[in-house]
């Protein structure tokens, strides 16, 4: 597949050109937060509605964190292309990330009680971990949807982590990644469980304790103590849901 990336370029796009994406229009504004923007609209030269987040919009102190973000999300998202479920990347040029958009209501508004629809949401994840992506935010009830049809929809790769298909890390990671999952089916769908799953949820890694204790404990006590501000759970402008992010 067509791509381009260098070094110092935060540039990326799917056509393997880098001029600038088409003409913007601006349906509404989905979301604002510290680390910028997000608005659903049409672009020229594609199909269906497209999602822009917008780093130019993020608190200063935050900016390079949030270039980070979108180039990580844009390298992921390059990765995963044509698997049906994850939101397919356009491009990410000067500070804007443009991707599809999918329509549907988080697993918070939909709470789905059908156990088909986690079987469906674990092949999802298999066949992202099979790229080589671990998606390291699955535990947020926003980032995983019910789309139009009935399947199961995953986003905001922000914090994804690249590795390979082998190694105890990659391991350890994809297996968290499927516990968060199971946390959901157990909230929404807990009769269906199986007991391979029950012990699963049981058993939480060592990596797993040290990162909410490295990251998520002074993520929390920053975005939260210091800087009065905390995600929501993804709703952005009023009590809508970010969906695309």
């Amino acid at each position: 597949m067509p791509s381009f990336i260098g070094a110092g370029d935060s540039s990326i796009a799917v056509s393997g050109r880098k001029d600038q994406p088409g003409e913007w229009r601006l349906e509404r504004v989905l979301k604002r937060d510290l680390f910028g923007a997000i608005e659903l609209g049409r672009l020229e030269g594609h199909q269906g509605l497209v999602t822009r987040r917008l780093v130019s919009r993020s608190a200063w102190l935050l900016r390079p964190l949030a270039r980070l973000f979108a180039w990580r999300e844009a390298v992921a998202l390059r990765r995963l292309a044509g698997i049906a479920g994850v939101p397919q990347l356009i491009a990410l040029h000067k500070g804007i990330l443009y991707r599809s958009y999918l329509e549907g209501s988080t697993v918070a508004e939909a709470r789905p009680r059908d156990p088909k629809f986690y079987a469906a949401a674990r092949r999802l994840l298999w066949q992202v971990h099979r790229r080589g992506v671990v998606h390291n935010d699955s535990a947020k009830r926003v980032n995983w949807l019910v789309l139009a049809d009935g399947s199961p929809g995953l986003i905001d790769f922000q914090l994804s982590l690249l590795l390979g298909r082998r190694g105890r890390i990659a391991r350890i990671a994809r297996r968290e990644d499927l516990r968060h999952l199971l946390k959901h089916k157990r909230f929404n769908c807990h009769h269906a469980l199986t007991p391979v799953e029950r012990r699963l949820l049981s058993r939480r890694s060592l990596v797993a304790r040290l990162w909410y204790d490295l990251y998520q404990r002074p993520y929390f006590f920053v975005t939260r103590r210091l800087l009065h501000w905390a995600d929501r759970e993804g709703r952005g402008l009023g009590a809508r849901i970010d969906r695309p992010d």
